[in-house]
């Protein structure tokens, strides 16, 4: 890792963030790109931006995934060995609101990093997906294997869309691709729009949560840490074409005509999003005022991961009980916003 150059996208985003201080203090040198939209609290992503500058080794772009030249001037002045495309307009909900959003910056802007990375020939292209692509899939814990083709919303779609032309750029340039997908991350540093940060600011001011489903819910919570060692882990586990598909391990997602491989990230343990209210109401030792709602349109009752594939290419599989997270982030959030 120590003379790597990695090129990631989303850097003052919290997994990006996270992922960035992460590879800094494994010796690597980091260049990030990220255009610090207003979809929530830009004077979070500039705090977490001015953190990794102070390190000697990073250094940042600001600029929109969808400016093309912008983005090759970047990635031509940095020259990475590897690339991690983690920016995008993310937020399932959002994306009923301001679905354009989700086109332009998850479909051109994914496109325009996948062109930078044909051009550069990187050793190791990875990008984000996300456990939504499984939509209206019923059989868990989730695999890479199962047909995800029923995504429930555009975000969803964006995402799965990415995974499709990944495929076919790792296909025809022989890309090493691997794309990954994440399961309801959370921690410090993490996005207001998330339901831990809601539901921790709107308790901390006696202010209602709305919990939909009637707390029939289930997520499988992924620490930060957990997920982000979990990437560092995967930029060194690089997918090679199959000389022989018949030769795929079981349970393997690699492609048998292409250097591509997909690979959920979860904590492989369903949590009832009751269980997880009731953890921050003991970090915080407060009782929320509970709004009990109906289902949200394009939201699933609950997501599981299988995550053995991304432990037998690592050898790392995220651990972190949900209990300890929530305590983690309420310190975090706590001390940051002074209350």
């Amino acid at each position: 890792m120590s003379s790597q150059r990695i090129f990631i996208t989303g850097s003052a985003g919290f997994i990006g963030y996270h992922l960035a201080k992460l590879l800094l203090a494994e010796g690597a040198r980091v260049h990030g790109f990220d255009g610090l939209t207003d979809y929530y609290d830009v004077a979070l992503k500039q705090r977490r931006h001015a953190m990794l500058l102070q390190n000697g080794a990073f250094s940042a772009t600001e600029a929109m995934l969808e400016d093309r030249e912008a983005l090759d001037a970047a990635i031509d002045a940095f020259k990475p060995d590897v690339i991690v495309h983690l920016a995008a307009q993310a937020g399932v909900r959002y994306s009923l609101e301001n679905p354009r959003a989700y086109i332009e910056t998850n479909i051109l802007g994914t496109f325009n990093v996948m062109e930078a990375a044909r051009r550069h020939e990187v050793d190791h292209l990875l990008m984000a997906s996300t456990s939504s692509v499984y939509g209206a899939n019923t059989q868990m814990p989730y695999a890479e294997n199962d047909k995800a083709d029923t995504p429930l919303t555009i975000y969803a779609a964006t995402k799965k869309a990415n995974e499709a032309m990944g495929h076919s750029y790792a296909h025809l340039w022989n890309i090493p691709t691997t794309m990954f997908r994440f399961f309801t991350v959370y921690g410090p540093w993490g996005r207001p729009d998330m339901a831990l940060f809601k539901f921790t600011d709107a308790i901390l001011d006696g202010r209602p949560i709305d919990i939909y489903n009637h707390g029939e819910m289930y997520r499988d919570f992924t620490y930060v840490d957990d997920l982000v060692r979990g990437i560092a882990g995967l930029i060194g586990a690089a997918p090679v074409r199959p000389q022989d598909p018949e030769e795929i391990a079981e349970g393997d997602s690699l492609s048998p005509v292409a250097p591509y491989r997909i690979v959920n990230i979860g904590n492989s343990d369903k949590v009832k999003l009751l269980d997880f209210v009731e953890a921050i109401e003991d970090a915080l030792g407060m009782t929320a005022k509970r709004n009990y709602m109906e289902m949200q349109k394009g939201d699933v009752p609950a997501t599981w991961a299988d995550a053995r594939l991304l432990q037998s290419l690592t050898g790392y599989r995220p651990q972190t009980e949900f209990r300890e997270g929530v305590t983690r982030f309420v310190a975090w959030f706590r001390d940051y916003y002074e209350r």
